[in-house]
Order: structure tokens, then C-alpha cells, then sequence
């Protein structure tokens, strides 16, 4: 059997608010690779921001681990780009190319899109990386090739003027009912279709040519949407993820897998498949024993991180089958406002008193009783043992994989850009860091 392709497609600020998930979002093309392939219902990010969280997929270890701590568009960098998947690839006969945005570097704070090392840059504009990646793939290139293409969509801006009517749109069920949120999440919606449909470019280009039967398709996202208490937060709502994966024999039928998943398994998982053999800085499993019913599940637990987006905001995460425990390090009495992208539903969250909100050291959530986790079982003396258990299984991930968190207070990196956390929003004013100095 001849190695197959590798199409690897992801979104900004999705979450699982796509048609395949059962969400009023009309996303008809994902919903056909969904039932064409294998649909991830609880798949989890390493981290609910945007260059921490593809890091994490990407080098199939945690961010920290990776060395990416932060934004790639505020001065942080991948460690190792030699750690990059596309590089254990390559040494299995794969070329690879870019289409879109990568996120791992900046070329305003270092080199750009060509550290990763990409065999072809086809376009790092947000703009046009289907049409690149539909050029590309009809241009018949040598195969076996690893194809990134990365959308801006669903990320902030949304667009103002589309056809989707705000009555009839239900906002995430952690938001009130208001005119306002209802309008911003039609906004999402429409611009959801937009990634849809050029998502369906590209699928199409691989039926054109006829390569679809050889093609691995993997589609996810970085992390949950763009509102208040998701994106860059650690309950499910910021670590929840679409993932769809098609092709390549055993990623099909149209099934469904209720198994924990986390992005750092996908290159194992790619390993597995390909008969590679794995490299040794992975800290993820594989999911082919998922796929070929050897096993219900492949992990226990899963972690996910915070330390740097707009602004500093460290924070770490545990999730067992059925709980959450998370734990702040910045004895914060408000929100870190800088850390939610502005819009409608932030707005109005604001107005109803959302910064008045102060934010638990300790959370722990029953994730069954509680999906949405908003009843913090920590202070519960019932859950005691649940508390102790969660904490250490936290302790001891962050010792094995020698979290810088550990040992206190995590540097930026000199020339990185930051926001103040006591701000308010992440278009406030900016903070450029010295050789010498820390993050506020």
C-alpha cells in the first residue's frame, strides 16, 4: 500500500460549534467528511490559545514542553522546529507544503513561515489559502505530501452583513438569551459557513484529481470560540475540540468515538499508521487501538495550559472520564479582560457584571452533573478525596514534563509584546519586553 497524503486542516476559534456536533451551524461540507469518516465527540486542545495550542498538535507534546508559551504574533517561538511532525515526515519520504496561516512563528519577532521548514510555502496570507491549497493539489505534486492549510476563519472579525437572521440562533448555552449575543453568534455562524465552504474547495480538488482514496484528511481547530469564559479558558468550553479525521482505511464508516482524545495523540498516531518510528520527546498515544476495537480508551486523564496570551494569565488543567480540576497561579480578584477578544457577547457579559466575578484558585468540576462547570465543587468537603487525587495527578504531570510553572513565575521572552492583565481588553495598550524584564 503506497503511503497516503496527509491533509491537515485547521480552524481559528471553532470549538465544536459546527454541524457535525449537533450545532445549528450549517457546516454541509464537514458534515460530510463526518459521515464519510471518524468524528472525535470529546477531543481536547493542550491549550485554549492559538500558537500554544497548534505547538501542542504539531510536536505531540505539551506547550511548555514545546517551548511555546504564548502567541507567535507577540514574540513567542516554537523551541525546536526540528521537533515539527513535518520533519519526522520528511525522513519517511513525505514532502510538505503551507497554505494559510502557520502561527508557530511571526516574521515581525523572527523568522517567518520558512523556519518551520515547509519543502513549499504556497501563501501565509490569510486570505486565499484554499485557492492555493486547490492549485496545489490539482498541480498533481509528488506523493506522499503532508498539505497544512490554515484558515483565519472563525476568528474575530466577524463579518456585519450576511444572510443568517439573529431570532432564529440559539447563543452557547453559557450565555443569557439577548439580542445582542444572539447577533454575535449569528456573526460566528456566518462566518462558519464561509470556512465551509472553503473547506469544500479543497475536499473537492482532492475528488477532481483522484487522490481522495489515498488522503488522510484531519480537520480540528485550536480551541473554543471567541466569547467570555471559552477561548483561553480551561473548562470544556475552551478545551473542546472538533476533530475529524477521513481516509487512509481505518479513519471511516461514518463512526463516531466517545474515547478521550487530546491533539498531542495525533502524531502518535500518525506514527502508528505509517510504521514510524516514534520520536522521543511524544507524550501522546496512539488512537489506532480505538479504531481497531482493541480498546475503549487510550488515556485516563488529559492537561491543558495557560501561561501567556494577551496577557499573562498562568493556569493549569487536569481532566479525568468525569472531572475537572484547575488550578491559577495569579491570586487574581477579576477577570484577565485583555485575555477575551471585544465583541457583542463580551459587552454585554460586562454589563451584567462579568468582571466582577473573581476568579477560584482551585476549581473542580463534575463534569457529568455539571457540563457546563459552573458549581466549584473545591471548597466541598464531600469531595476530598476527588480534590487530593485531581491535585496530584496535576502535580505529577507538571514534574514529568518539567513545567517551568513549577519553579515559579514564567519569563516572556525579550521583545515580546503583552498586555497588561489589569486591562481591559486585548487591543489595549501593549508592554514590549526587555532583556531583563518579566511580564507584569
Amino acid at each position: 500500500m503506497p503511503k497516503p497524503n496527509i491533509l491537515y486542516i485547521h480552524s481559528h476559534d471553532s470549538g465544536r460549534y459546527l454541524q457535525p456536533y449537533g450545532h445549528a451551524v450549517p457546516t454541509p461540507n464537514l458534515q460530510r467528511l463526518a459521515e464519510q469518516g471518524v468524528l472525535f465527540r470529546r477531543a481536547y486542545c493542550a491549550a485554549p490559545t492559538c500558537s500554544p495550542s497548534r505547538a501542542a498538535l504539531l510536536t505531540g507534546q505539551a506547550p511548555h514542553s514545546a517551548g511555546m508559551l504564548g502567541l507567535a504574533n507577540r514574540g513567542f517561538v516554537l523551541r525546536d522546529f526540528s521537533q515539527h511532525i513535518i520533519h519526522t515526515l520528511k525522513a519517511a519520504g513525505y514532502s510538505s507544503a503551507l497554505a494559510g496561516i502557520q502561527h508557530l512563528t511571526n516574521a515581525e519577532f523572527h523568522r517567518g513561515a520558512e523556519a518551520v521548514g515547509y519543502d513549499h510555502i504556497l501563501t501565509t496570507e490569510r486570505e486565499g489559502a484554499h485557492s492555493a491549497a486547490v492549485d496545489f493539489i490539482r498541480a498533481a505534486p509528488a506523493e506522499p505530501f503532508w498539505l497544512t492549510v490554515g484558515f483565519f476563519e472563525t476568528h474575530r472579525e466577524y463579518p456585519l452583513e450576511h444572510d443568517v437572521n439573529p431570532d432564529y440562533v440559539q447563543p452557547p448555552a453559557l450565555f443569557p438569551d439577548t439580542p445582542r449575543i444572539r447577533q454575535d453568534m449569528a456573526n460566528y455562524i456566518a462566518m462558519a459557513q464561509t470556512l465551509d465552504d472553503k473547506v469544500g474547495h479543497v475536499l473537492d480538488a482532492l475528488d477532481e484529481t483522484g487522490i481522495r482514496d489515498n488522503t488522510l484528511v484531519i480537520f480540528t481547530t485550536d480551541h473554543g470560540l471567541a466569547f467570555p469564559a471559552m477561548k483561553c479558558s480551561l473548562t470544556d468550553a475552551g478545551i473542546g475540540v472538533a476533530l475529524i479525521m477521513q481516509g487512509a482505511g481505518l479513519f471511516g464508516g461514518g463512526r463516531a468515538v466517545d474515547a478521550m482524545i487530546s491533539h498531542i495523540d495525533i502524531f502518535p498516531t500518525l506514527c502508528d499508521l505509517l510504521d514510524i518510528d516514534p520520536p522521543a520527546w511524544l507524550q501522546g498515544h496512539s488512537m489506532l487501538p480505538l479504531l481497531r476495537g482493541d480498546a475503549n480508551s487510550i488515556r485516563d486523564e488529559l492537561f491543558a495550559e495557560v501561561s501567556y496570551h494577551a496577557a499573562y494569565e498562568p493556569k493549569r488543567a487536569v481532566r479525568s472520564e468525569r472531572y475537572k480540576y484547575i488550578r491559577r497561579y495569579d491570586n487574581r480578584e477579576s477577570p484577565v479582560l485583555s485575555n477575551i477578544d471585544d465583541g457583542p457577547a463580551k459587552s454585554d457579559m460586562l454589563a451584567f457584571g462579568f468582571a466582577d466575578q473573581a476568579p477560584a484558585p482551585e476549581q473542580l468540576y463534575d463534569t457529568l452533573l455539571d457540563p457546563n462547570e459552573r458549581v466549584n465543587l473545591a471548597d466541598n468537603p464531600e469531595q476530598a478525596a476527588i480534590l487530593a487525587d485531581m491535585r496530584a495527578r496535576l502535580d505529577r504531570w507538571m514534574r514529568d514534563t518539567d513545567d517551568p510553572l513549577i519553579h515559579g513565575h514564567v519569563p516572556a521572552p525579550p521583545g515580546a509584546e503583552l498586555n497588561n492583565p489589569d486591562g481591559s481588553s486585548p487591543r489595549g495598550p501593549v508592554t514590549k519586553i526587555g532583556g531583563n524584564d518579566e511580564a507584569m
